[in-house]
């Protein structure tokens, strides 16, 4: 591809972190041009997604886009005409594997210069990246952000007809789009965005700079996907925001989360999830209409990071450990039945042995069914990227195979409390490693491995679990729902 480094939009982190809580964002449809709906016939494409369940979601919409451009889907990466890697940016070391993929496929392009390599998601929204895939990564023919799925048809219209790269990373956020295609990963199941960005500026994340400031969809919009996918036989959905807590904030509504869920469970969906809850603005009218409505799933999501006051304050997360153990207390009172993951980080700059036990001592209080818990990784333009890293790595590994220890203990014992109940779950095909057995997840969120005739993947079984692990439990069908 012939360089072109005029035309280039590339990131500006400074101008990421500028926002305005006030403006609102312009809401337009998608539209697709007759030119663009040819533009990928006889030809062939795969998405390599990594990372959370936004990734996800946009990798469904790029896949679906795609599919209306003429493409189809490769069976294989080597295969395809286009392979797009759908990024992410919240560890350094998830960047290094992408960036060591990319460079694998040098070779390649060599030997087929005619496909098409492209790069989006969050690195995308990184200067450094960009600035590396620039320098290092020709092979590399397009670039664009998270802020311009839209703009996808034109962008490979561009590197497809005129033979040159393109980068095009938008450091402001674009318009809300509404009516774009999309590729379910299941016909059962769906991640339904609500909103998008995050204004809470954690002072290791590099989140707001790569997703930029909190827009909500609007309701109407919202609900319309709902029962559109309900009417398609779907029986899941998973409302998603980096914080759906703050969900209608900019559009003057303050509990307009709580609103919107209630919302969602009187369209009569078999189930709803939600994902990702931020503890500084939960809602005590959010417990009540998980605890009212038999749809919305009694599960919740609820990352504390630390149990160390002093750490949570450099974190700029805005509570204290009491207020998520009181939080917890709260939930578990009104929900007895509830279940409960989080997120951990250990090695946070800093952070003293003492700091570490109040982890652990949160850990006991709160009795985690599960959570993900990583090694801190400076992401470069955050603020705590600036400070000194001064834990030694062998601290730190030390730390999170205790902190692991921990949790599985608590997880076990939580998991063991259903030995022989009757569990309702959702069946999402052969388990990854016995395909004589089943697997899917229960209404508590509890990974269930079971076995049984004639059950296909979307069913709703009743199942009687007969064993207890970690982090999953065995079962035997009793019944199809």
């Amino acid at each position: 591809m012939k360089e072109n480094e005029g035309n280039y939009i590339l990131p500006d982190h400074r101008q990421e972190g500028m926002r305005s809580l006030k403006e609102m964002a312009p809401r337009r449809e998608f539209q697709l041009s007759e030119e663009d709906r040819m533009l990928g016939e006889g030809k062939s494409f795969r998405v390599r997604t990594y990372g959370c369940q936004a990734n996800v979601r946009d990798g469904e919409t790029i896949a679906g886009i795609l599919q209306e451009m003429g493409f189809t889907e490769a069976l294989t990466e080597e295969s395809a005409d286009l392979l797009i890697f759908n990024t992410c940016a919240v560890r350094r070391n998830a960047e290094e594997h992408v960036l060591g993929e990319i460079g694998n496929l040098k070779t390649l392009k060599r030997s087929h210069p005619e496909k098409i390599f492209a790069l989006c998601g969050c690195m995308a929204q990184e200067e450094s990246v960009v600035k590396a895939l620039q320098e290092r990564y020709p092979q590399v023919d397009l670039v664009f952000g998270t802020h311009n799925l839209d703009r996808l048809p034109a962008l490979l219209r561009t590197v497809m007809q005129e033979h040159r790269r393109v980068i095009e990373v938008y450091s402001s956020q674009g318009d809300l789009i509404e009516g774009l295609p999309a590729r379910r990963s299941r016909r059962y199941k769906a991640f339904v965005n609500i909103m998008y960005g995050c204004n809470k500026f954690c002072t290791y994340c590099i989140v707001p700079y790569t997703r930029g400031r909190e827009r909500s969809r609007s309701e109407e919009d919202i609900l319309a996907e709902i029962r559109a996918f309900k009417a398609e036989g779907g029986r899941e959905i998973q409302l998603l925001g980096q914080n759906v807590n703050a969900y209608g904030k900019d559009l003057g509504r303050e509990d307009g989360f709580t609103s919107l869920l209630e919302s969602a469970a009187a369209t009569g969906i078999d189930r709803i999830r939600f994902y990702t809850s931020h503890p500084r603005d939960y809602s005590v009218t959010t417990i009540a209409a998980m605890q009212k409505y038999p749809n919305i799933m009694k599960a919740l999501h609820l990352p504390v990071q630390s149990g160390s006051d002093e750490i949570l304050k450099r974190m700029n997360r805005g509570y204290t450990a009491d207020h998520f153990r009181e939080l917890v207390g709260t939930m578990k009172k009104m929900i007895p039945e509830i279940t409960l993951t989080t997120d951990l980080i250990v090695g946070f700059p800093s952070e003293t042995d003492a700091q570490f036990e109040q982890t652990l001592k949160l850990v006991d209080d709160c009795e985690f069914d599960s959570a993900f818990t990583f090694i801190y990784s400076p992401r470069e333009g955050t603020p705590a990227a600036a400070m000194k890293d001064d834990i030694p790595m062998a601290v730190k590994k030390q730390r999170l195979q205790i902190l692991n220890e921990r949790i599985g203990m608590h997880a076990r014992a939580r998991n063991e409390q259903y030995l022989h109940r009757q569990l309702e779950v959702l069946c999402d095909g052969q388990s990854r490693n016995n395909p004589l057995v089943m697997a899917g997840y229960s209404r508590e969120n509890k990974l269930v491995n079971f076995t049984g005739e004639g059950i296909r993947e979307g069913d709703l079984v009743l199942v009687e679990v007969t064993d207890a692990k970690s982090y999953s439990l065995d079962a035997k069908a009793l019944q199809k729902i």
